[in-house]
């Protein structure tokens, strides 16, 4: 009989829902991480007495009422709802794309008069079958919102210029006949009051755990040690990158706390010109309504990931898909694994999708 029934590799939401999960069906658990922290990105650091989200922003939404009430039962949330702001050449653009936008960048004051504008530049461009990212974008709202609030963004964000990116990555682009800036259409949305370490807190209430302990660097010793294991790392490097490696984006941030109250009123406004390096700026105390006579603010710089950072995004393009679906074969032969999350899943998740994985996941305890 081994030391414990699950070794769970990686602090993050997946890994520390199923332990949660996991601890209250009688099993028990041995958490790793290589991090000096749990919580994986969504770990806050408090700075100036402000939770910084210090691998970028995290919003809570979902229209799941199951995973709603069972993410309040470990910690309250609050109201926070998402309006961020894009900033292009000084000017000032809500998002999602909706009635405010377009009075900002045509001066329209009713629905008809917006969907004539985008309608008549959709039709100047004659595009029927899109074959890149800035033939689906200009196909789908006309060529000023991709010029002024699309571009750029995404191609600082992928490091690739739009007619290099599928079309694919934006089938649908949100877009509104209403003055409303709240970017979610999910049912629920907030922050954890006091920041996301009361939610990993609350999960991982009586789990042990150990930080600074890479699975690699002694693979053999914590294969050993448990019946199963819970994977949420690099699926390529469980298997030692045997048909590759697969691409990811990463992010680089500059946070500093300014002598003031407020910096710029939002807690995030996107920069949306190429000239400008970062894509967004993030104020963390927003989040949480602070009032500290201090602010603390993020600027973020996406760049190709290499293995001395932190992988991000999935690069899902055809290469890297059908790379991910080789190691998927694998894994799917497994008995004693179990492979959650977006490094492990190779698939960027919101964070309700990844708890209702984790969910699925823990059912099939004792199957």
């Amino acid at each position: 009989m081994k030391q414990y029934d699950y070794l769970i590799v990686g602090s993050g939401l997946f890994g520390s829902v199923f332990a949660y999960k996991a601890k209250r069906q009688g099993k028990k658990c041995l958490m790793i991480d290589k991090r000096s922290h749990w919580g994986g990105n969504i770990y806050c650091e408090n700075t100036a007495g402000i939770n910084v989200h210090k691998y970028g922003a995290h919003i809570f939404h979902t229209s799941d009422k199951e995973i709603w009430d069972f993410v309040n039962t470990i910690v309250p949330f609050n109201r926070y709802t998402n309006s961020p702001i894009a900033s292009y050449k000084g000017k000032l653009y809500n998002l999602p794309f909706n009635m405010n936008t377009f009075y900002a960048m045509w001066g329209v004051t009713t629905p008809a008069e917006a969907r004539e504008k985008i309608e008549m530049q959709r039709k100047e461009a004659g595009i029927t079958n899109p074959q890149n990212l800035e033939e689906q974008a200009i196909s789908l709202a006309g060529k000023d919102i991709y010029e002024i609030l699309i571009k750029g963004y995404t191609e600082k964000q992928w490091g690739r210029k739009c007619t290099e990116l599928p079309p694919f990555i934006i089938q649908r682009l949100p877009v509104r006949f209403t003055f409303d800036n709240n970017y979610f259409n999910d049912a629920w949305q907030g922050i954890p009051v006091g920041g996301y370490n009361k939610l990993i807190e609350g999960l991982l209430e009586g789990i042990e755990i150990r930080c600074n302990a890479g699975f690699f660097e002694n693979r053999a010793y914590f294969e050993n040690i448990a019946d199963q294991i819970v994977y949420t790392g690099m699926i390529d490097e469980f298997y030692d990158y045997r048909f590759g490696k697969l691409e990811y984006r990463t992010l680089r941030f500059e946070t500093e706390i300014l002598d003031m109250e407020n910096y710029q009123g939002n807690a995030v406004v996107n920069y949306t010109e190429n000239e400008i390096p970062y894509t967004r700026i993030i104020e963390h105390k927003h989040f949480e309504f602070g009032k500290q006579p201090q602010t603390v603010i993020s600027r973020e710089y996406p760049s190709e990931w290499k293995e001395s950072g932190e992988p991000f995004y999935p690069v899902n393009d055809a290469k890297n898909t059908a790379l991910y679906r080789q190691y998927k074969a694998l894994a799917d032969q497994e008995t004693r694994v179990v492979f959650g999350g977006r490094l492990a899943e190779y698939s960027y998740y919101d964070m309700d999708k990844i708890i209702g994985k984790a969910f699925l996941a823990a059912q099939r305890i004792d199957k």
